[in-house]
This record gives C-alpha cells, structure tokens and sequence, in this order.
C-alpha cells in the first residue's frame, strides 16, 4: 500500500547528530520538508557511497528548508563508531537514526523481514508531515541524492501553487500545466 498521501505515523528513536545522541520522533518531521534515507546497514558497502552523496547536497538540501535523516536497523552507537572510522561516512553532518527494533522501517513498509535490515527508501515529506514522493531501490541500486534537489523544488512548487503541476523534467522557474478539461488530449 502506498504511503503518499498519508501522515508518518508516530515514532520515537534514538539518533547519532554531530557527535551526540538524541532522540528523533515523527514529531521532528513537522514544520519543515524532510528527508529520509533507508539503507540497509552500517559497515557495507553501497551504503557509504550514498550516504557521503547525500552530504554532498545536504547543504543546497538545507537552504531549500529541507532536514535530511537517514535510518537503518543499526543502533546510534553502530552509526557513531561508523561516523568516527569512515572517511566518507565521518563527513555526514545529518541527523542518523538507529532502528534495531524495526519499528520506523515497518511504519515505512521498507523492512526485508527475512534479512531484519531497512530496503533502499528515500522519502520526502512536507512541512504537515506527509509524504509527498517515495522511491525504493533493490538493494545493489545505489541511489544519485542530486535528483532529490528537483523533486523537492516540485513538491514545494506544487504546495504553493494550487491548481498546478509539474511535468516531468520539470526545472524551477519551468513551465508548469493547469490540469482542466480543455488540456485534456492536448499534451
């Protein structure tokens, strides 16, 4: 079942944010665009190339208004021992969540029950806490974060223009479409 459309459901768990723990709720995800970033596990090997990746557009991310998080099964003190012996995952600036009990990956429908680890899911949530776009790769599809930048001006585009749409490849200050029954067959 799709989660866009619907509000994150609650969720309380501890994170690793700028050599401290503490502690994230879907609460967090209220008052401003999010993002969050399942990968499967610490110490892998696709995982650090996307993370340090998603550094790399955290700071276009923020000025956009945009949090980034990711989440994986591991605890904070498995993403605190990673951050301080990664060169690439030592760079990461964004709040990294611990899920060992599984609970954020099932509310997110990306758990791999047999393997207990979080699936390739990328999720951009509005100021009201919904989901607004969501994507999940098999697990050897790395994901390219620049493409989030995009998605996310839509998304925001969209919210403050009711009645218009973005089409596909749509870019800021693009043309947008007026969805009405004279479009229709027109495209």
């Amino acid at each position: 079942m799709s989660l866009i459309g619907k509000k994150i459901e609650d969720f309380r768990a501890h994170a690793y944010h700028n050599g401290q723990f503490t502690e994230v709720s879907n609460e967090d995800f209220t008052g401003n665009w999010s993002i969050l970033c399942f990968y499967p596990a610490d110490f892998t090997f696709v995982c650090p190339t996307e993370l340090e990746d998603l550094q790399e557009q955290y700071k276009e991310l923020k000025s956009l208004g945009v949090e980034v998080y990711s989440c994986s099964t591991d605890t904070h003190f498995t993403h605190k021992a990673w951050h301080d012996t990664s060169e690439a995952i030592g760079k990461i600036e964004y709040t990294m969540i611990g899920d060992p009990a599984h609970r954020i990956s099932q509310l997110f429908d990306v758990l791999d029950e047999e393997q207990g680890l979080a699936q390739r899911g990328t999720f951009i949530i509005d100021p009201d806490g919904i989901v607004q776009a969501m994507e999940i790769n098999a697990d050897g599809i790395g994901r390219d974060a620049s493409t989030l930048i995009d998605k996310i001006k839509a998304a925001q585009y969209v919210r403050t223009h009711p009645g218009e749409v973005c089409p596909a490849k749509w870019k800021e200050d693009g043309e947008t479409l007026k969805p009405s029954f004279d479009l229709v067959g027109k495209i």
